[in-house]
C-alpha cells in the first residue's frame, strides 16, 4: 500500500508579471510542492530579508545583490530563471531644461540613485564607462538606501541622502543633476532622459553584446538545494510551464538556462568591478555553485 505524502510548503516572493502569473494564480502546479506568497507589494522589499535572513525559501533577487550575496558567501543558489530583463538607458533622467546633453556630461555631476548596488544602476554605470563616458567615479552618487547585503559598503564617491528627502524631488528642486529610477518611470514633461535616443543606445547595446540586460532572477536556499534537490528541479519546471504561454519579446525569450545566461553574468561581473561594488572577484562558474546537479 502506498503512502500518500502531502507536498512540500515553501515560502515564496515573487512579483507577479505575464511569466509569473500562472504560477501565482494557480495554472501551473505540482504534486510535489506548493509556494506559500508573501504579499509584497514592492518585490524589492524581499531581496533584504532573503539575503540577511533566509526569510524565504524561494525569492526573486536583482541579479546584482546575488552576486554581491554570492561575493560574501551568503547561503542562497541562483536558478537559471529570469523574471525581469530589459535595456536601462530610459532609467537615466535629468531635467528637461538641465544643460546635460549626454551621458558624456555627467563627469563632475550630483546622480541620485535609490542604492549604489541597485541593478540598473550597475548596468547603466557600466554601459556608461564603455561607452568612453566618465567612470563611476568621476561622478558624485548619492543614495538613499544601503545594500540588500549587509556589510556591503558604498565606495568614496558615494554619499548619503539626509533622512526623508526624495530623490526626484531633489532632482527637480535642481539639488541633484540626474536620477536612476526603476520600472517606475514618473511622467513628467519637466523631466527627460540623459541618453538622447534611448532606443539607439539601446540597439548600440545589443550590437556590441547580444544580450537583453537581466535585472531579476530566482533564488533559493542553499538549505533546500541541498535537503530537497528534486524541489528544485521541480521549481524550474513550474517557472518554465508559467512561462511558456506569454509570446517572446522582441529579442526572444529571456535565457532560460546556465549556459544561455553566461554571456550576462559574464557581463555583469565585468562592469561590477570597476564600480567598487564586489567585495572580492568571482568567476561565472562559481555564481552557479549548489545548483543541482543535472539542473541546465
Amino acid at each position: 500500500m502506498s503512502i500518500q505524502t502531502e507536498p512540500a510548503l515553501l515560502r515564496a516572493a515573487i512579483a507577479t508579471y505575464p511569466r509569473t502569473r500562472a504560477l501565482k494564480e494557480g495554472q501551473a502546479t505540482s504534486p510535489l510542492l506548493r509556494l506559500d506568497f508573501a504579499d509584497i507589494p514592492v518585490i524589492s522589499r524581499a531581496f533584504a530579508p532573503m539575503v540577511r535572513e533566509l526569510r524565504f525559501d524561494v525569492s526573486e533577487m536583482a541579479i546584482a545583490t546575488f552576486l554581491q550575496a554570492r561575493a560574501m558567501d551568503r547561503p542562497l543558489v541562483l536558478l537559471p530563471v529570469v523574471l525581469a530583463a530589459r535595456f536601462q538607458q530610459s532609467a537615466l533622467l535629468c531635467r528637461a531644461d538641465s544643460d546635460i546633453k549626454g551621458p558624456a556630461d555627467l563627469a563632475g555631476r550630483r546622480i541620485g540613485v535609490r542604492a549604489y548596488s541597485q541593478t540598473t544602476g550597475m548596468w547603466i554605470r557600466g554601459i556608461i564607462a564603455e561607452e568612453g563616458g566618465p567612470r563611476p567615479s568621476d561622478s558624485r552618487w548619492v543614495t538613499f538606501e544601503d545594500a540588500h547585503v549587509a556589510d556591503i559598503a558604498d565606495p568614496p564617491w558615494a554619499e548619503r541622502a539626509k533622512p526623508c528627502q526624495d530623490m526626484l524631488a531633489m532632482l527637480r528642486a535642481g539639488e541633484l543633476d540626474a536620477v536612476i529610477v526603476g520600472n517606475d518611470m514618473p511622467d513628467d514633461p519637466g523631466l527627460r532622459t540623459v541618453f538622447p535616443d534611448p532606443a539607439a543606445a539601446a540597439e548600440a547595446f545589443w550590437q556590441r553584446h547580444h544580450i537583453v540586460p537581466v535585472n531579476h532572477m530566482v533564488t533559493v536556499s542553499r538549505d533546500l538545494a541541498e535537503r530537497r534537490p528534486e524541489l528544485v528541479t521541480e521549481l524550474l519546471r513550474l517557472f518554465r510551464a508559467s512561462a511558456a504561454s506569454v509570446p517572446p519579446g522582441d529579442r526572444g525569450p529571456p535565457p532560460a538556462s546556465r549556459e544561455a545566461l553566461r554571456p550576462v553574468i559574464e557581463l555583469a561581473l565585468r562592469y561590477m568591478p570597476g564600480q567598487d561594488m564586489l567585495p572580492r572577484p568571482l568567476t561565472p562558474d562559481e555564481v552557479w555553485n549548489g545548483l543541482p546537479a543535472g539542473v541546465e
